[in-house]
């Protein structure tokens, strides 16, 4: 067994705050003696498929890293694609300009030479070996269990998204109901939602030459002094504004006919990493003010691939200009894309700042994924830190084990349990992992195998470190207190049968 398993199995304590009340002392122990007697023996396929029940019935609190469009499933996509007409591409053409998997809104207007080559999805689902190979492109189905010619896998998770992004079609109501329909069948009461990014807010042209001259290695001072400039620019900017105000507007009102007493949905505002720094930071701008005026837009997140090119050379650069707002809006929460990194995919020097600068420079709350903990500079004392300050990693089972090939011990999540950092189950991009909240908790208590004391904790967590008010978190608590009193209650008189 290695050490990281010892110290998980050693891991006992666990922050003030995160666990859970005894409902019923005598409902809660016989249901922690069911989950045991389950859990023990879990190389037996019954003994799995008994715990598989029992998690998906069990209440899961909150998803807190869950992005839009990657969670949901293709099915529904394709569903949408009837419902507006469009079509999907079945061969690739040059003179024509159509690509093999990809959409078109506008079927209608096609050449008679183009309508012959776009499908609707109907013929699509008919058509069985075209079938199989768009879900292996819109999705990570079956892409372990069988050999076809491949792309790397952070490369395939992340190429899903260019293909079915276009089904979207603006109609975000549509698409929230789904989550929530989905979130409820699965025993989930709040998601944190990445929808849509902070609007990319424009200056002068030669402003953002300026911006865009700054790389990682500028000085502070002068990074300082030209997004002072920026900052005094668009802060007055009326066009400015009423962007921000139309996209939070956009956004609350999604959120309003979302929540009801059985659901909250609340969003997190997000930049792209990969794009210019002018664009990052008016980007990041328009986040921060989102949040502070609004009421459903309650953090800020920095996404896409953390090694592509300018990923990577900027990385720096836009935890400080994150720096630079949080002293202006201290109380704007941050949950970043931090170390999503594994040796190989990057050099060695670039698995050993990215968590350390997210929670010292950038001063983030969460830290999503933190796969590359192992790599960072002094990791014990970086650990130490996010201990004692609280800060949350969410870690995503099926998403590390997918994309960077991390699995069982190889998983951080030992690390940060050892170490009293404070971890939070989410899904991530459900619909293009195959996944929901229930199987990522049956992936982590069949490879961790906590203590039902630690699994319930860990419902808890996704509760207390999430970016709600304090009153709203107590309202959450009190609606998870009494799921899991009617979940102990049931599990109880079935067990004891």
């Amino acid at each position: 067994m290695r050490i990281a398993t010892f110290l998980f199995l050693g891991f006992l304590a666990f922050e003030s705050g995160s666990t859970a009340p005894l409902a019923s002392a005598s409902n809660s122990q016989l249901t922690g003696k069911y989950y045991r007697r389950i859990l023990t023996g879990h190389k037996s396929t019954t003994k799995l498929s008994e715990l598989s029940i029992f998690l998906t019935a069990m209440p899961k609190g909150g998803d807190l890293h869950n992005h839009y469009s990657g969670s949901i499933y293709v099915e529904t996509y394709l569903d949408w694609i009837t419902e507006y007409n469009y079509c999907i591409y079945r061969a690739d053409n040059a003179t024509l300009k159509t690509q093999i998997y990809r959409i078109e809104t506008n079927a209608s207007g096609l050449s008679t030479e183009a309508k012959a080559l776009c499908i609707t999805a109907d013929q699509a689902r008919q058509d069985n070996d075209f079938y199989r190979q768009l879900m292996k492109r819109w999705s990570d189905a079956d892409f372990h269990n069988h050999f076809h010619e491949q792309p790397p896998p952070d490369k395939q998770f992340f190429d899903t998204f260019g293909y079915f992004g276009p089904a979207n079609n603006g109609d975000y109501t549509k698409g929230l109901l789904w989550l929530k329909t989905t979130a409820l069948v699965d025993n989930v009461q709040y998601i944190e939602l990445m929808l849509k990014s902070g609007p990319k807010l424009t200056v002068s042209s030669t402003l953002s030459t300026m911006m865009d001259a700054l790389r990682s290695t500028t000085n502070d001072t002068e990074i300082d002094r030209v997004l002072t400039i920026y900052y005094n620019t668009i802060i007055a900017d009326s066009v400015a504004n009423a962007t921000i105000t139309s996209y939070i507007n956009t956004l609350d009102a999604l959120a309003n006919d979302i929540n009801d007493a059985n659901f909250t949905l609340r969003f997190q505002a997000y930049v792209t990493r990969s794009e210019t720094p002018s664009r990052i930071f008016g980007s990041m701008y328009s986040s921060v003010i989102a949040v502070v005026r609004s009421q459903s837009i309650i953090g800020v997140n920095i996404v896409g691939p953390e090694n592509g090119i300018v990923a990577m050379r900027d990385y720096t650069l836009h935890m400080k200009m994150f720096r630079f707002l949080k002293k202006r809006f201290p109380n704007v929460k941050l949950a970043m894309h931090a170390g999503e990194l594994v040796l190989g995919l990057v050099p060695p020097d670039g698995l050993r700042f990215h968590i350390r600068e997210a929670v010292e420079i950038a001063g983030a709350s969460r830290i999503g994924h933190g796969i590359d903990i192992f790599y960072e500079h002094n990791a014990y004392e970086l650990l130490n830190k996010m201990s004692k300050m609280k800060i949350a990693v969410e870690a995503i089972i099926s998403s590390n084990s997918f994309i960077l090939g991390i699995d069982n011990e190889e998983h951080p999540l030992l690390v940060y349990n050892a170490h009293n950092v404070p971890v939070v189950i989410a899904t991530d991009d459900a619909g293009v992992s195959r996944s929901t909240l229930s199987n990522e908790y049956v992936m982590y208590c069949d490879r961790y195998r906590p203590t039902y004391t630690q699994l319930k904790a860990s419902v808890y967590r996704s509760i207390t470190y999430s970016f709600l008010s304090d009153a709203d978190k107590q309202i959450q608590r009190s609606k998870l207190d009494a799921k899991f009193r009617d979940f102990e209650e049931s599990i109880a008189k079935m067990a004891s049968k």
